[in-house]
């Protein structure tokens, strides 16, 4: 009984809780806007609304439509094996920007470093032929060329901050948009142009074209029809990895030092300008795997016209970072959940009247309450603190009991002194 109610009052518990606040907030947001938008627009009415909802709750359960036109729900393979899909690289962003912030840095530059992952690790697949290398040593050396080259890149503004003191931020903003220049420049004139289908234009070959993609370890076999890989399984080791090393080990306490207060941990010994770099690259290795095991599935292909737009998964890992607190644990959760609104939103727009936006606004509001979610925090600790001064004030005789007490031992002790003495 005691671990447990310490368990509720600890931050922990409260981290938990302000999260669950934010998504629910953000649900009940998308519930409104769904209904005022179906019983405004004669096409939908109150009926389109109400399943409106359910694919929002439960689209990733969405089978499609009965014969009669209801929705139906229930296992469906191919909408949960694309939602592990599509969760591998926001976990592996929200990773990035968790790192970061975990050393007191705020990490907005996972964009260009999983630009720079995914262009590494695609010129290494596709340029080396698998007739003289085996697939899966293609693969590995891809994913650990791209987690590398985000590393590198995330380093630049690591850099910048340790040695010139200049905003992070600024220096991964510049940073996302020359990456995005350079990668556009890089594809454009490489060989590596889709020019076998002579509709498509600006497209990089998938990596299936030399062979090469990311093992599935089965998977395909219980999510039959999807895109799914390994990759999700990938992802959550990083995490883990990740969670070890900040939590149970010397450099991780190192770096989170340097977060805290990087005047007074240099004052205490700790090298601090090498560990914003480190923890910078770190946080571009995770950005840079995500681009990787996207684009090494074999079965998506890349746009390389990336100047109109930067990739959103980097501004997503924002939002999973936020709502799992920073925890590189709880970045898996909060990943697949952010994976299951775009699989909601992909069945509202083919089920219903409505489009996907609905569920970028109940991202947004989530994003909104996460970033509130300290306050959310401070909430409920100031409500178990009255709760427990309630509890002491509703019971004086215990209180007074225990000052006979105090002084019986006053008494006692003075008593032992003077036979000392």
């Amino acid at each position: 009984m005691k671990s447990r109610e310490s368990f509720r009052n600890s931050d922990s518990f409260r981290t938990l809780i302000s999260s669950l606040i934010s998504i629910l907030i953000g649900l009940l947001a998308g519930a409104v806007i769904i209904f005022i938008v179906g019983l405004t627009n004669s096409s939908i009415s109150f009926s389109g609304a109400v399943e409106g909802i359910k694919i929002v709750l439960f689209g990733v359960f969405s089978t499609g439509r009965s014969a009669g036109g209801a929705l139906s729900f229930g296992f469906n393979p191919v909408n949960m094996g694309n939602l592990f899909f599509r969760a591998a690289p926001l976990v592996l962003t929200g990773l990035s920007v968790a790192v970061a912030n975990k050393t007191g840095l705020f990490n907005i530059g996972a964009p260009g470093q999983y630009l720079a992952g995914t262009c590494a690790s695609l010129f290494i697949a596709l340029s080396i032929p698998s007739s003289r290398m085996a697939p899966g040593l293609i693969w590995l050396l891809a994913l650990l060329g791209g987690m590398l080259a985000g590393a590198l890149w995330g380093s630049i503004p690591g850099m910048l901050k340790a040695m010139l003191n200049m905003n992070e931020v600024i220096a991964c903003i510049m940073t996302n948009w020359i990456a995005a220049n350079l990668v556009t420049w890089l594809f454009d004139i490489s060989k590596l142009k889709n020019t076998a289908e002579g509709t498509k234009t600006g497209y990089i070959y998938k990596t299936t074209y030399n062979g090469v993609a990311t093992p599935k370890f089965g998977l395909d076999k219980i999510f039959a029809g999807s895109q799914i890989n390994g990759g999700i399984i990938i992802a959550m080791i990083l995490c883990v990895i990740m969670y070890v090393v900040m939590e149970k080990t010397t450099f991780g306490f190192q770096l989170k030092a340097c977060g805290a207060n990087r005047y007074a941990a240099k004052y205490a010994g700790i090298k601090d300008r090498r560990n914003i770099i480190l923890s910078m690259a770190m946080a571009g290795a995770m950005a840079g795997a995500a681009g990787s095991l996207y684009y090494l599935s074999g079965n998506t292909e890349f746009f390389w016209s990336t100047y109109q737009s930067l990739p959103a998964e980097g501004f997503t890992g924002i939002a999973v970072a936020l709502l799992a607190v920073n925890n590189p644990i709880g970045v898996i959760f909060s990943g697949i959940f952010m994976s299951m609104l775009n699989i909601s939103g992909m069945q509202l727009t083919y089920l219903t009247a409505y489009n996907e936006y609905i569920t970028d606004v109940i991202i947004a509001v989530i994003v909104y309450m996460s970033a509130f979610s300290l306050i959310i925090r401070t909430m409920l600790a100031g409500r178990k603190k009255n709760i427990a001064g309630a509890n002491a004030n509703a019971e004086p005789g215990k209180r007074e009991q225990t000052l006979p007490d105090a002084r019986e031992m006053a008494s006692s002790s003075a008593a032992v002194k003077e036979k000392e003495a």
